[in-house]
């Protein structure tokens, strides 16, 4: 279990903490891990009526995946099949939890972070975050059930802003475009959060168990092929995400070959 995720306990609400502020709460391998056994213990939890997401402090609600750690964690096909499969987990087990979820975020919400505040029901932001996902960046290839709530949130106009032209948004414009259910000033997002949650937990818990699990169901399965899934991970196997990769390192700029 990494020691840069903890749970707070508030009543019947709970707070998971990203805590790794050196690295703006970015997440390695092991904090993937951590996540999805935190909610799976959290799901598993009838005491339980709303849980929230964070980050520690008010600089970041997570950076995302560390880049830095790629070197040992990731940059081979097999290591990238074994590192989706455990964000994958991490981020569906936020989705697959039976209490409703409120992102609180603050900062820097960028990468897997805008992807783990996609995942939850409900989120509360600042007007100076910074909200984006950055994956055309490395080069990388988003996973579908990872684009799924993006789409679901804001449609596939907002999702090829994300995803293809790369935007970061502000507090206003996140709000603007529905990736935020309410943007308040910076300094009052942790009581809106919590406010929120605590009229969540206000509510009959089987009521607000039964509509989070219809709206899911209501999307139906994705219209993919588990052929197609597997193949998110070719990116990998370009030259561009190497490339890109060794870039980031040296702290320039990539250049594309489309190869």
């Amino acid at each position: 279990m990494s020691p840069h995720i903890r749970t707070e306990r508030h009543g019947d609400i709970a707070v998971v903490v990203f805590d790794r502020r050196e690295k703006r709460n970015a997440f390695n391998l092991a904090m993937w891990e951590t996540l999805a056994a935190t909610m799976d213990a959290l799901s598993a939890d009838g005491t339980l009526r709303c849980v929230v997401l964070r980050g520690a402090g008010a600089e970041a609600f997570s950076a995302g995946a560390d880049i830095s750690a790629f070197e040992d964690e990731r940059g081979t096909r097999e290591k990238e099949d074994h590192y989706g499969e455990v964000c994958h987990r991490g981020m569906q087990s936020i989705r697959a939890c039976i209490h409703p979820t409120v992102a609180m975020i603050q900062g820097v919400c960028i990468g897997g972070g805008a992807g783990i505040a996609t995942m939850c029901d409900f989120r509360v932001g600042g007007e100076g975050l910074r909200f984006g996902i950055t994956a055309r960046n490395l080069g990388i290839w988003y996973p579908y059930a990872e684009m799924d709530p993006v789409v679901q949130i804001c449609g596939t106009a907002v999702a090829a802003e994300i995803f293809i032209e790369g935007r970061i948004f502000s507090g206003a414009e996140a709000y603007q475009k529905g990736l935020l259910s309410r943007v308040v000033a910076d300094d009052r997002v942790e009581d809106e959060a919590m406010a929120l949650a605590r009229r969540i937990a206000e509510g009959a818990p089987l009521s607000a168990r039964f509509h989070k699990r219809a709206l899911t169901l209501l999307r139906g399965a994705l219209p993919v092929t588990a052929e197609q899934e597997a193949a998110v991970n070719d990116f990998v196997l370009t030259e561009d995400f190497q490339n890109a990769f060794r870039a980031f390192l040296a702290k320039r700029k990539p250049v594309f070959q489309a190869r």
